[in-house]
């Protein structure tokens, strides 16, 4: 059984917000990611942060990237940290941990790109890192099971679509295929104390506490690259404004879903694109359901 995910849900778990609060009230989030050919990723994330909320949303990005980032961005601060030329470096842990000393949450891999230096750094900050931690993206292609296994008292929130749980489970896609899909995410969860955001059509986010809910909404209008690190900015943002880990990841993605089927409904589900979650289509589903919508 599965519980539901629908708008009478995000409207009572979508974190208040106080009229006379500032920005110090609404959570500090750190994004990381970004290497040479995938700037849109980190960019989106960190919109969507600011987009959702978030207070104050800073981002890690290589060097390399970083007057791209710092062109794109305008209510998020890009910081430049070490890289190999293309991507982070494991040389950026420091720094990174620096920033993250003042943050209430990390959100890690949008757009990261692959290699040694890459997987050593995700490695070191998923163990290391006392916040919670949303991974996605390059950033659960670089995560071992066995790291994951050493958060089991801290929060994690991962967001795989199937090719990466495949990749996780160490399985083919065939054979995840195979399986049952809401047992699937709940086994995961359970096992590795974790909350599993599994994507796709009605997404299912799978708690450590063996519960599972079902989306309502979402279609193909979000089926493009980028979607998924508007999610990630999202439920990150929604989780440093003081939501749980199981409102964060549910209500982030019931407002994603809901957002594309604005925006299919506005401009057909071809036209629409994941930059346009970040004005028209989050600003509508906020808009159903926030308190002050």
């Amino acid at each position: 059984m599965t519980e539901t995910i629908d708008r009478a849900y995000v409207r009572a778990a979508l974190p208040k917000r106080r009229e006379n609060g500032h920005k110090g009230d609404f959570g500090k989030l750190l994004v990381v990611g970004g290497a040479v050919g995938y700037t849109g990723a980190p960019y989106l994330a960190a919109a969507a942060a600011v987009r959702s909320g978030c207070g104050l949303v800073f981002l890690g990005v290589p060097a390399c990237i970083w007057a791209v980032e710092a062109a794109k961005c305008v209510s998020a601060m890009p910081f430049p940290l070490p890289d190999d030329g293309a991507r982070l470096a494991e040389a950026a842990f420091d720094p990174i941990m620096d920033r993250l000393c003042g943050c209430d949450v990390l959100a890690l891999g949008p757009g990261l790109g692959r290699g040694e230096g890459v997987r050593a750094l995700v490695d070191r900050l998923v163990r290391e890192a006392e916040q919670p931690v949303v991974l996605d993206a390059d950033g659960l292609n670089a995560l071992s099971l066995s790291t994951l296994d050493e958060r089991k008292e801290r929060t994690t929130i991962l967001t795989p679509h199937d090719g990466e749980l495949a990749r996780l489970l160490g399985i083919s896609l065939a054979e995840l295929a195979e399986r049952d899909r809401v047992e699937t995410a709940r086994d995961f969860a359970l096992s590795h104390g974790c909350v599993l955001v599994r994507k796709g059509h009605r997404t299912l986010v799978a708690l450590p506490d063996g519960r599972v809910l079902e989306n309502t909404c979402g279609g193909s209008a979000l089926s493009k690259g980028g979607s998924g690190d508007v999610l990630t900015g999202l439920i990150a943002s929604l989780l440093a404004q003081g939501a749980d880990a199981a409102r964060a990841a549910a209500c982030g993605v019931w407002l994603h879903a809901r957002a594309g089927d604005v925006l299919a409904g506005r401009m057909t589900a071809y036209c629409a694109a994941p930059e346009d979650l970040l004005t028209e289509g989050l600003c509508a589903a906020f808009g159903e359901c926030a308190e002050h919508g």
